[in-house]
């Protein structure tokens, strides 16, 4: 596996070459360093132990998991009441059911309370594949992220969903975790550093910014490497902590590349590129292009098969990065 030891990131980006694994496995393994330092750490599910991978600690730590059943808002409620216990409770189910069921029990009894709860929403994007539409979390980042209170983390891969869960554990207050069903490459190192709430630069250059997070950071930097062979220098930036938002590095790169563009696993309104927009528009204007779902659901399909139908493929964000550039050429 190459290196950059300048970003501490894979260089080898070939998909038939490069390590893959679902980033819900990267969480499972903090979860269980989590009960292991932590004896205030407890864990609930709603009867998806096994697919969450949360069943892990069950076996591990069994006194501190509680299996609440297909009982979403009641779960979310109790977490509520073991935080005020002094607990740190780790909640964990596909995101659909969490902000799609228990939006309501997240927002009154967690946030509006600032309560120290983290919330671990399995199933996102359409990289879930076969369990189609009503499992494919396409909207729980637009609906955590205006919660007052919440803070929004999208891994990219394995190694950093298990650094990004240790983080959370050390927040005072509600954390939202997205995580994926399916392998993704995994691009970054035991090396790469992760700091809530900053972006990660993942690759420079002068001609346009892509912003991505989750599994589009990967197709990201394939792009890039795409439009460098074309003459076109583009910076990538992990932006996984979508709330809060690293406004200093969105204001810079828009300053310095004068283009813009995101990608995400997500419907495109209200979501991470709407985060980005956010800061762009009331901070430095400039043209930017948007890869995502564009309002519609999903369907079952392999995984790969549907990012390519739904147009969230390198190459889409490739002639994204183009049309946002010719359209900072017309302004000028």
């Amino acid at each position: 596996m190459k290196q950059n030891n300048k970003y501490h990131l894979v260089t080898d980006l070939n998909f038939k070459t490069i390590e893959q694994k679902p980033t819900r496995f990267g969480y499972a393994e903090a979860l269980l360093e989590l009960g292991r330092v932590n004896p205030d750490v407890v864990v609930l599910d709603a009867d998806l132990a096994k697919s969450t991978l949360s069943g892990k600690f069950q076996e591990k730590y069994p006194q501190r998991f509680f299996d609440i059943g297909i009982a979403e808002q009641n779960m979310l409620v109790m977490a509520g009441g073991l935080s005020l216990a002094g607990k740190i409770p780790f909640v964990n189910t596909y995101g659909v059911f969490l902000a799609g069921r228990a939006w309501d029990q997240i927002r009154t009894s967690i946030c509006y309370g600032d309560l120290n709860v983290k919330i671990i929403g399995a199933h996102g994007g359409l990289s879930v594949g076969p369990d189609g539409a009503t499992h494919q979390a396409l909207e729980e980042i637009a609906l955590m992220r205006v919660l007052p209170n919440m803070r929004v983390i999208v891994p990219c891969d394995s190694n950093q969903a298990y650094k990004a869960t240790l983080e959370a554990a050390k927040i005072k207050g509600p954390v939202y975790i997205r995580l994926g069903r399916e392998p993704v490459p995994v691009i970054t190192t035991d090396k790469t550093p992760f700091h809530y709430g900053k972006a990660q630069t993942c690759r420079q250059g002068k001609d346009v910014t892509i912003f991505a997070c989750g599994l589009m950071v990967y197709l990201s930097l394939v792009a890039a490497e795409k439009l460098q062979k074309k003459g076109i220098s583009t910076r990538v930036i992990n932006l996984h902590t979508v709330k809060p938002i690293d406004k200093k590095a969105v204001i810079k790169a828009a300053k310095e590349t004068r283009c813009i563009v995101t990608a995400e696993e997500h419907q495109l309104m209200a979501g991470f590129g709407s985060a980005v927009a956010e800061v762009v528009s009331q901070n430095c204007p400039v043209p930017m292009e948007m890869v995502g779902v564009r309002d519609t659901f999903g369907e079952s399909g392999q995984p790969w098969e549907l990012l390519k139908k739904y147009h969230l493929m390198d190459g889409d964000i490739v002639k994204a990065a183009e049309k946002t550039i010719r359209r900072r050429r017309r302004e000028r």
